[in-house]
């Protein structure tokens, strides 16, 4: 059992950092949240969406984990099921801790006795699906007949690869924690320590010395750590950073020691919660060496490897960081969990260094590819969050690797915990949003009131509320996107070079004042109802990208305030965007829009659309009026074109394909997948067979099969050749070149082959292209022979 006087005193701890008062002999972050218990949001933009959270998602995510399995799971672990049936990932217990600990916030903004009994009854499974000695792991505690091929003949053997005990583990203990400090209540909390002491005896110097092929335990052992103030659990946390590298991959973080990392590498939410736990764990021990690295790493993310939405993570091979610049847009992976996982660490650098960039960062990560990642009606979800679209990108009910939705449950509720800080007569307001927060500095208690319409608005009135009159610091960040830099460092910059004035009074009155790493610092003796105004110049502003980002070049983004755009097809001409070509001196207004997407700015402009013509080069511009929505917002009507990017060079644009045989032709595959059929058609010439610029057709994971592609005409034309662009992600992806193909016509409702005159040739990273006697025909088909070990793919599909 915990300490109870230990624990007594300590209050709620959000996601971004637990809070205290912590215990007398901890050393902490310098810099300390206002927990999200003590912050009541009233806004309009964001306390309905965690509404929707509390009512909507996590319900709908607690009722998938029991169709889909997981609660079987602990179930068939506990013996109270029969069979050995376990769903698809070993990891999916996780799904179980993280809405828990989201329904546990939930219960803490606002009580919910039918939840609350409800979590009560799952953690009751859970504890019977624990071993005796407190090993929690269901994959191997059910013994299935034929044993999931991740997890080992025995416990740990597979932790650095793929078992994921660690990651399971560090979930609980933030599940477990979160649960505790809603209810008071220990039975998770328990389960929790009866595991975590299991860890301390079987890992460190002279036991078993391996680290987590998944981060995420470091973080959720310092949260044990505060808790309970077992300095084991914390010392383990530091072993598990200390042990890596310098022998294993840097998919994982583990080629070099963490301490000589410098740049960001490998998987990008491994990366993002290990570097949340070294700064957990610098914070905690005062051992600094860890903070080199992580400033390193930041500088290399936030100047190199950030999207203009505050995803990261550019490639899905891996799901991780790729090199310094490459940013895709269309191939985009920028995941849900990386965003999340990205806000938690740059909270966690602010918190260290008290510098308003993390916010920055931080502030562009939750508006934008953090929302992104969860439908206006809270049951609809992003895993990956792209920057561009044609028609293949659809938000899942559901998801078979299900970890960016239920990390969308937690981190909702938390949200109130990242919009105040403070130290000792220093209060940070870094977030703002309407609310009504009560914190207690060493001056004394005071409540400040936030009222505002941001984002939509700039104006942000802040009355001050001491129990008694005092003097203490309010330390207001001005954005960066206030200063005319929307990242910190030249990857992104706003091609307007303009300054807008911004305005700071207190009590009506306009007042000067001095910035201290990006806030103003306003130190005065303070009354109850003293009011600051800050008047920030929301203005659309067009941002370019660093010109070594080849994907963004000749063309800008949207932005206002901190909300990015895109254009998507629902609010254009013909349900088209990549088509669309914009001057860079074209002005654009905004005006909100209550009625659409939940109500927001929507920005309008004047622009061309391009498009081809048959038998020749050039391309026909027709003008056109432009809309464009938050980047948050898109994918809410269905499939659509979508760019965040937007060409003002028309070497940059995509134009609209023109009328041939292909283009007007209906296609159908041996796929069920529809939503791939199109691209085979787009006119795009890709600049090798991997190339994931634009969309393609695959039939992976299939192999070794027969496999078939065709086109239906519009009327009946006689055709003579056809040219095909295989897709192959080869030697890292799953594709290849097949093994040979064949065309077919339809003749008298049979499939005949063509009389080839030209042999069929397979090669990548150019047309193939095979010339046949002309056949008069309503329909041709493409049969392929997939290789025996990889699946195939096309690009581009013409007919001659």
């Amino acid at each position: 059992m915990i300490n109870k006087q230990k624990v007594a005193g300590v209050l709620a701890l959000s996601l971004a950092a637990l809070t205290g008062p912590l215990l007398a002999q901890q050393k902490d972050y310098p810099i300390q949240p206002v927990a999200f218990t003590s912050v009541h949001v009233n806004d309009n933009f964001w306390q309905p969406k965690m509404e929707v959270n509390a009512t909507v998602t996590i319900p709908y995510v607690l009722a998938q984990c029991k169709a889909n399995g997981r609660i079987d799971n602990f179930l068939r672990a506990a013996k109270k099921l029969d069979g050995d049936k376990l769903s698809e990932f070993p990891f999916d217990d996780t799904d179980v801790y993280k809405a828990i600990e989201g329904a546990s916030y939930s219960m803490q903004n606002k009580k919910n006795p039918e939840l609350d009994k409800s979590i009560d009854s799952l953690i009751s499974i859970i504890g019977a699906a624990q071993e005796p000695d407190g090993y929690l792991y269901t994959f191997r505690t059910v013994n299935a007949k034929k044993p999931h091929e991740w997890i080992g003949d025995k416990r740990w053997v597979n932790e650095e690869i793929l078992s994921h005990e660690l990651y399971n583990a560090g979930h609980l203990y933030e599940a477990a924690v979160a649960h505790y400090q809603a209810t008071g209540k220990h039975t998770l909390l328990n389960i929790a320590i009866k595991n975590a002491d299991l860890l301390v005896k079987t890992f460190g110097p002279g036991k078993i010395e391996e680290y987590p092929g998944h981060q995420i335990v470091e973080i959720g052992l310092s949260k044990m750590y505060r808790v309970t103030g077992n300095k084991q659990y914390l010392d383990l946390a530091k072993f598990f950073l200390d042990v890596r590298g310098p022998k294993g991959d840097a998919y994982n973080q583990a080629d070099k020691k963490v301490i000589d990392q410098h740049e960001a590498e490998g998987h990008a939410v491994r990366a993002a919660y290990m570097y949340t736990g070294m700064a957990d764990i610098a914070a905690l021990t005062g051992d600094t060496k860890y903070l080199t690295a992580i400033d390193d790493i930041w500088s290399d993310v936030v100047t190199k490897k950030l999207y203009i939405t505050g995803g990261i993570g550019a490639t899905g091979a891996g799901e991780a960081f790729g090199d310094a610049y490459q940013l895709p847009n269309m191939s985009a992976y920028a995941e849900t969990c990386a965003a999340i996982g990205n806000v938690y660490w740059n909270n966690r650098m602010f918190l260290l260094h008290g510098d308003s960039k993390y916010i920055d960062v931080l502030e562009r990560t939750l508006y934008n590819g953090l929302l992104s990642g969860v439908s206006l009606s809270g049951n609809r979800f992003f895993y990956p969050n792209p920057l561009a679209s044609m028609f293949q990108h659809q938000r899942s009910a559901w998801i078979s690797c299900a970890c960016c939705i239920s990390n969308m449950t937690r981190f909702l509720p938390s949200l109130p915990g990242y919009v105040y800080a403070k130290n000792k007569n220093d209060l940070y307001i870094n977030l703002f949003m309407s609310n009504s927060s009560n914190i207690k500095l060493t001056e004394g208690n005071v409540n400040i009131v936030q009222q505002t319409d941001y984002p939509w608005k700039g104006k942000v009135d802040i009355t001050v509320n001491p129990d008694k009159t005092g003097e203490f610091t309010l330390r207001i960040r001005i954005p960066g996107w206030a200063k005319q830099q929307p990242v910190p460092g030249d990857l992104y910059a706003f091609m307007d070079k303009r300054s807008f004035p911004l305005t700071l009074m207190i009590n009506g009155q306009a007042k000067s004042f001095e910035t201290e790493k990006g806030y103003a610092v306003l130190k005065r003796t303070w009354k109850k109802g003293d009011k600051v105004s800050l008047l920030l110049p929301m203005e659309t502003e067009k941002v370019l990208a660093n010109q070594q980002v080849k994907d963004d070049r000749g063309r800008f983004a949207f932005e206002r305030g901190p909300i990015v755009y895109c254009l998507e097809g629902p609010d254009n001409k013909d349900s088209l965007v990549q088509n669309i070509l914009i001057n860079k001196n074209a002005i654009a207004d905004a005006n909100y829009h209550a009625d659409l997407l939940n109500g927001v700015d929507v920005i309008s402009t004047e622009g061309k659309s391009a498009k081809r013509q048959l038998k020749t080069d050039s391309i026909l511009q027709t003008d056109q009026m432009v809309k464009a929505i938050p980047y948050y917002a898109w994918a809410n009507r269905g499939p659509s074109e979508m760019t965040v990017w937007i060409p003002y060079e028309a070497s940059a644009v995509r134009p609209k394909p023109a009328p041939t045989i292909a283009s007007t032709s209906k296609v159908s595959a041996s796929l069920k997948n529809v939503r791939m059929f199109a691209a085979i058609k787009d006119q795009y010439e890709p600049a090798d067979s991997k190339d994931t610029n634009y969309p393609y057709l695959h039939w992976w994971p299939a192999k070794n099969t027969n496999e078939f592609v065709q086109y239906d005409f519009d009327a009946e034309h006689t055709v003579s050749e056809s040219k095909v662009y295989w897709y192959d992600d080869g030697p890292w992806g799953g594709c290849r070149i097949p093994v040979s193909y064949k065309i077919l016509y339809k003749k008298d409702g049979q499939w005949v082959p063509v009389k080839n005159t030209t042999p069929y040739t397979v090669s990548k990273d150019s047309f193939n292209v095979v010339t046949f006697e002309p056949v008069a025909t309503t329909a041709l088909r493409m049969e392929i022979q997939l290789p025996v070990d990889n699946s195939t793919g096309i690009h581009e599909w013409a007919v001659k």
